[in-house]
């Protein structure tokens, strides 16, 4: 397994590298103007290559391309262009002619074509949407009505639909016409004489079927889809679910659009890093360069935790005499609240991914099998525990003190660390929100309190410890 890991990693840094010498010919090509040359050399490159080459490009290398490649060819790489809060799309609009841009923009695929308009001001927007065909431009003006993070916003009207009445000849006819246009061919929507979604066929059974038959009698009418208001984190759950490369927006059974399943992954990357950033309580995404900047967006979070924290440390100051009678409890406060925050982590941890993902409809199901969880770590953890103290410090009577604190202060942080995200489920507020820091300050506060009571407890019943 390690010799494959390396070759893998070999073969990575060896592509690298080629593509590195590759794109330092294209640079050579650009700066001696040797257009035909930089043309058959860029159109070698991955689509995605093409663009991070692009990106990387001084402006007035960027101009050379924007001369020498037609807009329907640049349409091409700005269709691989993500974009990030690093990206200005405006800026790269504005090196290009506006009636160029608009030309560019308009042979784009409509949902990517989409994500760099509704990146532009009023006056930008509404000049290239001017610079279009009425059609497209009505077109994209429609997609950009749509709430941001809805299946609406995501898809694209680059789909194949054939009548459903059309022999399977004609309907491969209608795909090779279409095809060159469409952002794919795999599936193809099947449509009434009220231009309403009926069905849909794939391309293999399209080209296995028999010439004789008609689309309606090779289609399947169980179809798959989802609405233009729908979340995109729903619309991520589907496509995975279903294994679809692609999913149809339908409203009132007219089809309205495809998503692709490209933009779901970076769905599912926005998600995924919109979660982890909760959880952490700070912007994982953010690249800001300016140490100032990047610590004025974390205080916030953290100066909330501070007060929370406070909490934790008031209630050690209420406990004062305690400590004073038995010193030796101070030794563990650490240990104990550290432990239990760790658990009620991992917890937290879990629960959000089962909700994230729908693995489980039973709250009551997850909740017992945390608490059961708990049960086993805090008995493990409590014996343990127990048995160091009472070596360490010759002292079975503080060991069992500190074991019984201990499994219980697990107890309750695990269950915490699941029960507070499904509360915030259940009245549709994001469980990352209840995030790590969080977590580990509450159980904090709590495993402190269960502590010092146990060991109140010990000291009232025994005397001392």
């Amino acid at each position: 397994m390690a010799a494959e890991n390396n070759n893998a990693e070999e073969i990575t840094e060896d592509m690298r590298e080629e593509i590195s010498e590759h794109a330092k010919k294209l640079v050579s090509e650009l700066e001696q103007g040797h257009e035909q040359a930089f043309k058959a050399d860029f159109d070698e490159l991955h689509g995605y290559d093409q663009g991070q080459f692009y990106l990387n490009l001084p402006s007035q290398l960027r101009q050379q391309v924007i001369d020498w490649l037609d807009p329907s060819d640049l349409a091409d790489v700005f269709d691989e262009i993500p974009l990030d809060d690093d990206l200005d799309p405006s800026e790269l609009l504005k090196e290009m002619s506006p009636k160029y841009a608009a030309e560019m923009l308009d042979k784009m695929y409509s949902d990517n074509s989409v994500d760099f308009l509704e990146e532009l001001n009023a006056h930008d927007l509404g000049m290239y949407l001017s610079l279009m065909p009425e059609n497209d431009s009505q077109d994209i003006r429609e997609l950009l009505n749509y709430d941001d993070e809805t299946a609406g916003s995501l898809m694209s009207h680059e789909f194949i639909a054939i009548n459903e009445n059309d022999t399977i000849p004609e309907a491969m006819q209608a795909v090779k016409i279409a095809a060159e246009d469409a952002e794919q061919i795999t599936y193809i929507y099947v449509l009434n004489d009220n231009n309403k979604l009926v069905g849909v066929v794939s391309l293999r059974t399209l080209m296995l079927a028999n010439d004789e038959l008609h689309l309606r009698d090779v289609m399947d009418t169980n179809i798959i889809s989802v609405t233009p208001d729908e979340d995109q984190e729903q619309v991520a759950h589907v496509m995975a679910d279903y294994n679809f490369t692609s999913l149809p927006v339908v409203l009132d059974d007219t089809l309205l659009g495809i998503i692709m399943v490209d933009d779901i992954v970076d769905v599912i990357d926005e998600e995924a890093t919109e979660d982890y950033s909760r959880l952490a309580g700070v912007d994982v995404d953010s690249n800001d360069d300016n140490p100032l900047k990047a610590a004025a967006k974390r205080l916030p979070w953290l100066v909330g935790l501070i007060f929370l924290g406070m909490g934790t440390a008031s209630v050690i100051d209420s406990f004062n005499g305690l400590v004073a009678t038995a010193p030796i409890l101070a030794v563990f406060i650490s240990l104990i609240t550290g432990t239990a925050g760790n658990a009620g982590t991992q917890s937290l941890a879990v629960a959000v991914r089962r909700l994230a993902f729908k693995e489980s409809e039973n709250i009551w199901k997850m909740l017992g099998s945390e608490i059961l969880i708990g049960v086993a770590i805090g008995v493990v953890a409590g014996f343990t525990i127990f048995g160091v103290v009472s070596i360490w410090k010759h002292d079975v009577l503080l060991g069992v003190a500190v074991g019984l604190a201990m499994g219980i202060a697990i107890l309750v942080a695990n269950v915490a660390g699941a029960f507070i995200p499904m509360i915030m489920d259940s009245i549709g507020v994001d469980p990352a929100v209840a995030s790590g820091p969080f977590i580990s300050t509450l159980s904090d506060l709590t495993s402190v309190l269960i502590y010092f009571n146990i060991a109140g407890l010990f000291i009232k019943l025994f005397g001392g410890i």
